[in-house]
């Protein structure tokens, strides 16, 4: 369900979608199965304050997160692993880079 979606999904999002073709699936085998493809890095988590926890594909992408309507955009950054290693002097395992900032629609209504 992840994979087939490009929107960030929440564990309610994926598990009403699941129902449908699975309806005697239970939302707490949803929350168990997030949390072990979490630890084995085939998804992605993101944690924004104040809001269910979401869920990503793997790929690696950073996020532009607005901090007026909270939309979520996938953004391609360069990786900063090599210059990170480089500085700091050890092993980077990997990294989520969220961009907060306004988003062009509210920069829109903002300033109207």
């Amino acid at each position: 369900i992840i994979y087939n979606s490009y929107k960030h999904l929440t564990a309610d999002d994926i598990y009403n979608a699941l129902i449908k073709e699975e309806p005697q699936v239970v939302l707490a085998t949803v929350y168990n199965n997030l949390n072990a493809m979490y630890e084995k890095g085939k998804i992605r988590k993101l944690t924004i304050d104040g809001f269910p926890d979401l869920y990503d594909k793997a790929t690696k992408h950073d996020h532009l997160i607005c901090t007026s309507c909270h939309k979520i955009v996938d953004f391609h950054f360069i990786d900063l692993t090599r210059h990170l290693e480089r500085d700091l002097g050890t092993t980077i395992d990997g990294y989520d880079l969220q961009i907060k900032y306004i988003c062009p629609d509210c920069e829109a209504t903002q300033t109207n």
